[in-house]
């Protein structure tokens, strides 16, 4: 029961109730990656190029898809990694999750957010207080 309600009320939280009816209705399946995400191809669009849509396992977060699916969704290859040997190069990185908002979040030196005290830079400003 949670599931369909998340599925009619939420949309990042897998599918919703659209998708699943029109992947059921028009969607074929062409992969999976190693994070469980499933990846989907169907009726070509309007500009004659097939549709690709993923289904998320778990939070719908786009930076999730790793390097070869996300070639194969933006139309940059016409076989799948699941169809061909595909492996990452030296340079592409494994997916780390977006930490913004969390205890993981990329913080600079000096910003607000960040520990400490900012450090004082060249003709840096002496703060007013009352009396001065």
């Amino acid at each position: 029961m949670k599931n369909l309600l998340l599925q009619i009320f939420t949309w990042w939280n897998g599918q919703t109730i659209g998708t699943r009816f029109f992947t059921w209705r028009s969607g074929k399946k062409v992969g999976e990656d190693e994070f469980g995400n499933v990846y989907y191809e169907g009726p070509e669009t309007s500009f004659g190029v097939p549709r690709r849509w993923v289904i998320f396992n778990g939070p719908a977060e786009a930076s999730a898809i790793p390097p070869g699916w996300h070639g194969w969704m933006h139309h940059r290859t016409d076989v799948p990694p699941s169809q061909e040997d595909y492996t990452p190069r030296e340079w592409q990185k494994p997916h780390k999750p977006n930490l913004t908002g969390t205890p993981g979040a990329y913080r600079p030196k000096g910003s607000l957010a960040g520990a400490g005290e900012r450090p004082r830079v060249t003709g840096d400003y002496d703060a007013w207080t009352p009396g001065n």
